[in-house]
C-alpha cells in the first residue's frame, strides 16, 4: 500500500486530497482546501508552503502528483498559478516526496472517463470512486482526483513489470 498526496495549486484556494492505493484499491484518508490570503505575493506562497508541510508531516505521504499547468487566455493568472505550484512542488521535495505531474485532460480522463469533464463530474465521480457521504469541495476534489490519477499510473506500471518512474505524467 502506498499514501498518495495530491495537489490543486492555486494563488486563492489550493486543494489537498490524500488517498491510500493498494493495486487499484483506493482508500480516502483526508482531503482540504488552503485559503490562500495575505496582502504580499511572499506571504501567500509562504502559506501555501508551511501548510503543505504540516499536511505532509501530519499525514506522511510517500509520494506527490501536482496538476500540470495550462495556458488559456490570461497570462498574468498562469504565472501567480506557477508560483503557488512551485511553493506546493517545494513543500513535497523538502519532505523527501517524488513529484509527478499531469495535465488536467489526464486527470479528468482518469476519474471521469472524458478528458473535459466539467468540474461538478469531477466531484460526483470522486464522492462514488471514494465512497464518501458527500461530494468535496471542488478543490478538494480535483486533488482527490490527481491522486487517484497518480495512483491508478502507479499501479498500469506494477502491472507491467516496475516500469521505472513517472515523471510529468509520463513512462520514464
Amino acid at each position: 500500500m502506498i499514501r498518495i498526496i495530491g495537489i490543486d495549486p492555486g494563488s486563492i484556494n489550493s486543494g489537498y486530497g490524500i488517498i491510500d492505493m493498494d493495486g487499484n484499491h483506493a482508500v480516502h484518508v483526508t482531503h482540504g482546501t488552503l485559503r490562500v490570503r495575505g496582502d504580499s505575493l511572499a506571504g501567500k506562497l509562504d502559506l501555501i508552503f508551511a501548510e503543505l508541510s504540516a499536511v505532509i508531516t501530519e499525514f506522511e505521504p510517500a509520494e506527490a502528483a501536482v496538476e500540470r499547468i495550462f495556458m488559456h487566455r490570461n497570462a498574468d493568472s498562469a504565472l501567480k498559478l506557477g508560483q503557488a505550484r512551485g511553493a506546493a512542488i517545494t513543500a513535497c521535495a523538502r519532505h523527501g516526496l517524488a513529484v509527478s505531474e499531469y495535465t488536467p485532460n489526464q486527470i479528468k480522463q482518469a476519474t471521469v472517463g472524458r478528458g473535459h469533464a466539467a468540474k461538478q463530474q469531477v466531484q460526483h465521480m470522486i464522492k462514488v470512486l471514494l465512497c464518501l457521504r458527500e461530494a468535496p469541495q471542488s478543490d478538494a476534489a480535483d486533488a482527490l482526483a490527481v491522486a487517484l490519477c497518480h495512483g491508478h499510473s502507479r499501479a498500469g506500471r506494477e502491472r507491467m513489470g516496475g516500469v521505472a518512474g513517472i515523471r510529468g505524467g509520463r513512462l520514464q
